[in-house]
């Protein structure tokens, strides 16, 4: 392996499909993830949690936390800090409704699998310690999708602080995948007081590690990640402090990106737009593939 690109091995088969037309597409579903960032004297850490090997898709990729929409996080209006839905949906291309369940997604996720909540008892504060036996059945109810994350902060009396949150940029998977996710990228800064740990019953293992010593990592092949993941490692590694990332956020380019398969001089060749780095040629004769 050249580096740590993965794969899931039905692509090759898939991509041929979807080129001949004979694939259709997957409608994505929404997701959010988060760049949980923390700044060390030798600067800025991310947090990443690695899948475990078990698991079907991904597994052993490293990641941040992240996961799907709940559908009832657009079903109800969260009390709110910080930019307005309007601008929200502006912002991530959505409708307000979808800006809000976007936005809950994301914070939910971090609170889910990183024990982080970017929320607080007022529109200027943020909650502390979260660890407590009381806050992990709170997590675990809504890891079970026994609470809602509306219901959550409505108990809780917390409101939701989007302005901790800035958007960074939006991957859709590929047509050809069998499991499809329009997916916004977030950055945050860990908030004071509170800590991460791996409440992820999908990961193996988590570090805080720095954006360039990462990026060594994968281009070694000794991490593995997908395509998104070192593409947003990368574009970390301008930024000197959390808080440059976050103000930077604003002025990104939301436009998804997509991938794209077609044959080429009896190979399928794989492209990301703007991302040259992970263009795949398959030989077409090709059966079976992988990382």
């Amino acid at each position: 392996m050249a580096d740590g690109q993965w794969y899931p091995p039905e692509w090759p088969d898939r991509i041929r499909a979807h080129a001949e037309g004979t694939l259709v597409p997957v409608a994505p579903k929404r997701a959010a993830t988060v760049l949980l960032l923390k700044d060390t004297p030798d600067g800025p850490v991310v947090h990443m949690l690695r899948r475990r090997a078990s698991m079907a898709f991904a597994g052993g990729a490293y990641a941040y936390p992240g996961g799907g929409v709940d559908p009832r996080d657009d079903d109800h209006q969260v009390r709110w800090a910080g930019p307005t839905r309007a601008w929200w949906a502006e912002r991530l291309g959505v409708d307000e409704a979808g800006a809000q369940a976007i936005v809950c997604a994301a914070v939910r996720e971090t609170y889910e699998e990183a024990g982080v909540l970017l929320a607080g008892p007022a529109p200027d504060a943020v909650v502390g310690d979260t660890t407590g036996d009381d806050w992990e059945a709170d997590r675990a109810a809504l890891v079970a999708r026994d609470l809602s994350f509306a219901e959550f902060l409505d108990r809780r009396g917390l409101v939701l602080r989007s302005d901790l949150l800035g958007a960074w940029t939006r991957w859709i998977t590929p047509e050809f995948e069998s499991r499809r996710y329009d997916t916004w990228f977030f950055v945050a800064a860990l908030p004071a007081g509170q800590r991460t740990r791996n409440a992820s019953t999908e990961a193996d293992r988590t570090v805080w590690i720095r954006p360039a010593e990462a990026a060594v990592g994968y281009d070694k092949g000794e991490l593995l990640m997908m395509p998104p993941t070192i593409a947003t490692l990368r574009q970390l590694l301008p930024y000197g402090t959390a808080a440059e990332t976050l103000a930077a956020a604003p002025a990104r380019d939301m436009t998804p990106v997509l991938a794209s398969a077609r044959l080429a001089d009896g190979e399928i060749v794989l492209t990301w737009p703007g991302h040259d780095e992970f263009t795949k040629r398959i030989p077409t004769d090709l059966t079976t593939g992988g990382a």
